[in-house]
């Protein structure tokens, strides 16, 4: 990496997951078109790796946001953390030593710390078994039963309690695009 640049990681909320639907070569090109480098994405679902100057995440986020509405007409939240907030984000997990199915580990990535009255009042919805930890702008997600796909703690539920966006991944994409931005 060259020197005064970072390896970010761009997380787009409900891309090819519903109605809004986006190319991931249409992806590469706009963050390319923005300056940035060494765009690669992961999977079809909205995750693009890529080096850029900007210091401030949510100025990189924004600049995402925008070109993605000018360019395509798409309205699409857009969060982003750098290689070593992942990193981070992965030793931090209170729930990877406890699991060995990856399906039941999720990260929910929040585009801001939540207020802690509204992190106090988070309750998993009735008749769900999941254990969470709120940690800044992440929530630890774990499905002991599975069920994820079932459930009714989803991104809109969190960001319905939280008054924050969200969008998940689960533990294999979480450790895939770290091992992207670092490696």
């Amino acid at each position: 990496m060259a020197d005064g640049t970072t390896r970010y990681v761009a997380l787009l909320r409900g891309v090819n997951v519903g109605a809004t639907r986006l190319a991931m070569a249409d992806l590469r090109r706009l963050v390319t078109d923005l300056g940035h480098e060494e765009v690669k994405t992961y999977l079809q679902s909205g995750n693009v790796v890529f080096t850029g100057r900007t210091a401030e995440t949510a100025k990189v986020a924004r600049g995402i946001e925008r070109a993605l509405a000018d360019e395509l007409g798409l309205d699409v939240p857009v969060l982003v953390r750098t290689g070593a907030e992942l990193t981070a984000v992965t030793a931090g997990s209170p729930y990877a030593d406890r699991q060995d199915d990856p399906t039941r580990l999720l990260v929910a990535f929040l585009s801001a710390p939540p207020a802690k009255t509204r992190v106090g009042a988070l309750t998993v919805p009735a008749g769900e078994n999941v254990e969470y930890t709120v940690a800044g702008r992440e929530i630890h997600l774990h499905f002991p039963d599975g069920g994820y796909g079932r459930s009714k703690f989803t991104n809109a539920y969190l960001e319905k309690q939280l008054g924050v966006v969200a969008t998940s991944r689960n533990w294999k994409s979480v450790c895939a695009l770290r091992d992207l931005a670092t490696g």
